[in-house]
């Protein structure tokens, strides 16, 4: 095993450990956020308001917050690969019981649950490919994962919208439990057994302790501005998906649900930035890459300032294909950055600030646009995303984050 240097493109194990991981990434993110195009009949069927129904969202991403750190340490005793089955596995039966809840409250416990169980694959995925992968191609592999991440996010929308537009928003998130299980059966298939791995005893044998892993990631400014990065962009990201269905059907627009949920297809653009921003970053540095596409998810927001479809819809293709392609990098940035025996830590500490920016502002972002509207709300986006391109800027170019 001290002799593995890690797969190269073009060999079956790459391949494999590709598209093993994209569907673990589609199987996890169709759950997380399959409640996020039926909020507007959750808000219905249960009460609240938008910013209520928000929670089930906000909620699922805060127990996945709260998981990364403990599930990387449980992965680092007994595997990458186990881990993630085990998180799979486990989300999945969570996410079945979901559209039984009779009440809020059982429903956000539910999907509490479920997003803490769904932890173990970003928690644990960057870890493994910065292991597994040779470590030049490493943000290239980063890139193919975030695409299948972005199908899962996609699809878990699109499935439940659709078919709780015909059925009523139970059954439509019962229908992203069925994909889920066909692309955990995929991702079980497929993901290939870890050889770069070093198990936990022998971890602690010849290194540092997990306290002292995340202390050193903790002090790095150059992690400590890629996980500034997650916070802030997820938080926009979320905030937009989950009130632009509100925006959208009220006047001026009056959409109807249906044409809503088509707007999740431009989730695509996300598949489509995530690898060939990957790919830039290999061949012209994360840095510039990061900053171009945080640049182009600006761009999107400010368009969609604009009381009109002709703005919207190419506004939100880039502001996703920004965000994606910024989350592409950095999140594949991270586990490179970090000391060699906290990469598992660092990519977990990079998902906390992820997705605790996803609960906080998926939130928070609704208070401002149920009580002052679209304007101010996509104002603070705005402000979110200026406050990530200057952290970048100022901590990203040290020698170390330069690598």
């Amino acid at each position: 095993m001290s002799g593995f240097s890690g797969h190269v493109p073009g060999s079956r194990e790459y391949r494999r450990l590709l598209i093993g991981l994209f569907f673990g990434g589609v199987a996890t993110f169709a759950q997380l956020y399959a409640t996020q195009a039926v909020l507007p009949a959750i808000a219905t069927d249960i009460g609240g308001g938008p910013a209520a129904a928000a929670l089930t969202v906000s909620a699922s991403t805060l127990g996945l917050a709260a998981a990364v750190i403990p599930w990387s340490i449980v992965a680092d005793r007994i595997g990458r690969v186990p881990a993630m089955t085990i998180g799979l596995l486990v989300a999945t039966v969570l996410g079945a019981l979901t559209p039984f809840a009779g009440d809020m409250g059982v429903l956000l416990a539910l999907r509490l649950l479920e997003g803490a169980a769904l932890g173990a694959v970003p928690a644990v995925a960057l870890a493994y490919l910065s292991e597994e992968v040779s470590p030049r191609h490493v943000a290239a592999a980063a890139g193919s994962y975030i695409a299948g991440t972005t199908v899962g996010g996609l699809s878990g929308r699109v499935f439940s919208g659709w078919i709780g537009e015909l059925a009523g928003w139970r059954w439509g998130v019962a229908s992203v439990v069925v994909l889920c299980v066909l692309a955990a059966v995929l991702f079980l298939g497929l993901v290939p057994k870890a050889r770069g791995f070093v198990p936990g005893r022998a971890r602690r044998e010849r290194g540092p302790t997990i306290r002292a892993r995340l202390a050193s990631n903790l002090r790095s400014p150059v992690q400590l501005a890629l996980y500034a990065q997650g916070f802030l962009l997820m938080g926009a990201f979320v905030a937009v998906y989950n009130y632009l269905g509100f925006h959208l059907t009220a006047p001026p627009f009056a959409l109807a649900p249906a044409l809503v949920t088509l707007l999740f297809l431009a989730y695509l653009a996300g598949t489509a930035s995530s690898p060939r921003a990957g790919a830039l970053a290999v061949r012209h540095g994360r840095l510039p890459v990061l900053l171009w596409s945080i640049g182009v998810m600006s761009a999107g927001a400010a368009l969609m300032f604009v009381p009109t479809l002709i703005a919207v819809v190419p506004g939100l293709l880039l502001f996703t294909a920004g965000f994606f392609g910024a989350h592409a990098v950095a999140s594949g940035w991270t586990p490179v950055a970090a000391e060699p025996s906290a990469r598992a830590q660092a990519s977990s500490l990079y998902y906390l600030g992820y997705y605790a920016g996803s609960s906080v502002f998926g939130w928070a972002l609704g208070l401002l646009f149920g009580s002052l509207g679209w304007a101010p709300f996509v104002g603070a986006v705005l402000v979110m995303c200026g406050a990530a391109f200057v952290l970048a800027v100022a901590a990203l170019r040290a020698p170390r984050g330069a690598a």
